[in-house]
């Protein structure tokens, strides 16, 4: 009995005051939960990208890409795109981590090298998008701020920042290495996300700009968040009925108010804190899905790049707005995209007649790079819209295929050859683990979007309610534990 009572009595001290340190982030995590939910952090998609494309002036291009290659000095090229500026057509050449740009003109460099460059290219883009860019004007040219904290946005830093002063309040980031555009955020977006992502994440510029310290902090707040509600889900369900009557509450008062909240909301709140914990797992419970570069390099195949004719850009379709080549099982092949939706791919050196419209690398393709990758793989199959583990395609209406190599399961998009992820069991189980408890994201509310949201509000809403009755109860301790004690 005695170590029964000395347990409880460390339970009670540990909750109490970890209760005290984060009840209000508690309340904030699940009010900006709600917010996450209808305004996301702002992200560029594929299709705001190619929205803004024009069709490559072919005329202009007087090298072919493998002349590109040669000028941009990378060793293991991944894939080479030929896009239309303001300022004429320019060949980006990448590797796993770097990306040059040389104008397809003389192949000198394409990096934007002023401000007035890089307003012209967020005009251009706007126009196209049929916004208003009257007003246009550069902000600045920045590392890192607010919305381009992200390490996807490494490769094109430093970003210059354009707003076009539109009623939206519309803001383009354009690559200085690129002179790609790659986000474009509204007012909307920027105030709501303050009390949504920027809150929920602790997205803080100057902390968010070291990664590892911000990782390790959010890790850490979230584990002792955890504790928290642990103890406390302990404590409340011991405590239900020692008051003398079965479904009593020993407590008056906000305490049993703050007792009966977080037995209605016990699963709930505990499922979510701990699965907002796996958010930053990063590879250290779970695998992470992203493919390695070994994998990457193995469907690539190594190609020989030096085998394009040197006329290739004249194979393309006058209608594209973008070219890309890029290695798949040791051959090259060409893709030519005229919308989001629609795209040609053959073999390079094809000429365009011959590539029909949307065409994707075919199954066999697939089977053949298996191979490369690992050994027992099935044949490739199809994965389907509502596959839960289905990865979004490269092209809308697109194909992704799946190779099933005993425990691993790979995803290749059809549309471009890339390896979308690596799916091992540590991986699907945090796809549920995370996904399903965080997110609500299951199959059965995936296919209705209302049901869903309308469950992530009510039980972030009466998660929030339930942390005010905590702020409540801390309040009241911190103010009688200052209180000064009267003397007789």
């Amino acid at each position: 009995m005695v170590r029964h009572d000395a347990g409880m009595r460390a339970l009670v001290f540990l909750h109490r005051w970890l209760g005290v340190a984060f009840c209000l982030l508690f309340a904030m995590w699940f009010a900006s939960g709600i917010v996450m939910h209808f305004v996301p952090f702002p992200a560029f998609t594929e299709a705001d990208r190619l929205a803004g494309l024009a069709p490559l002036d072919l005329a202009s291009v007087r090298h072919g890409p493998t002349e590109a290659i040669a000028v941009a000095h990378i060793d293991r090229v991944a894939r080479i795109r030929l896009v239309q500026r303001s300022d004429g057509p320019v060949y980006l050449v990448q590797d796993g981590s770097r990306t040059v740009a040389l104008r397809a003109s003389d192949l000198s460099a394409a990096g934007i090298a002023s401000a007035e460059r890089a307003l012209s290219i967020a005009k251009d883009y706007a126009a196209r998008r049929h916004w208003d860019a009257a007003a246009a004007a550069v902000v600045g040219l920045e590392t890192y701020d607010q919305w381009t904290i992200p390490g996807e946005y490494d490769r094109d830093r430093p970003l210059y920042r354009i707003a076009l002063r539109d009623p939206p309040g519309t803001e383009l980031y354009v690559s200085s290495v690129t002179g790609a555009i790659v986000l474009a955020t509204t007012r909307h977006e920027r105030i709501w996300n303050y009390a949504g992502s920027v809150a929920h994440w602790l997205y803080l510029t100057a902390l968010r700009s070291h990664p590892a310290a911000w990782d390790r902090l959010l890790w850490w707040l979230s584990l002792a968040a955890l504790i928290g509600a642990s103890t406390g889900a302990v404590i409340g369900t011991l405590r239900l009925g020692s008051g003398g009557s079965t479904f009593a509450s020993p407590y008056r008062g906000w305490q049993a108010v703050h007792h009966w909240f977080g037995l209605g909301c016990m699963v709930f709140v505990l499922t979510w804190i701990f699965s907002g914990w796996l958010s930053m797992d990063d590879g250290a419970l779970f695998s992470t899905g992203g493919p390695s570069a070994a994998a990457a390099a193995a469907i690539a195949g190594a190609p020989d790049w030096s085998v394009l004719p040197g006329d290739e850009a004249q194979h393309l379709d006058p209608q594209t707005v973008e070219a890309e080549w890029f290695g798949f099982g040791a051959r090259i092949y060409r893709r030519e995209r005229t919308a989001f939706g629609a795209q040609r791919l053959a073999l390079a050196g094809s000429p365009a007649a011959t590539a029909p419209e949307r065409a994707f690398l075919t199954d066999d393709a697939i089977d053949a790079v298996a191979r490369r990758l690992a050994r027992g793989c099935a044949s490739a199959v199809t994965v389907a819209s509502g596959d839960s583990y289905a990865p979004p395609p490269g092209v809308s209406g697109g194909r992704v295929y799946r190779l099933v190599c005993g425990d691993e399961w790979y995803d290749i998009d059809a549309s471009n050859g890339m390896l979308l992820e690596k799916l091992d069991p540590s991986r699907r189980a945090y796809r549920w683990l995370f996904g399903g408890l965080h997110r609500l994201d299951f199959p059965v509310l995936a296919a209705r979007p209302a049901l869903r949201a309308t469950l992530i509000v009510a039980f972030c809403a009466f998660g929030f309610v339930f942390s005010l009755t905590g702020v409540v109860i801390a309040w009241s301790r911190i103010a009688s534990a200052f209180r000064p004690t009267e003397r007789s």
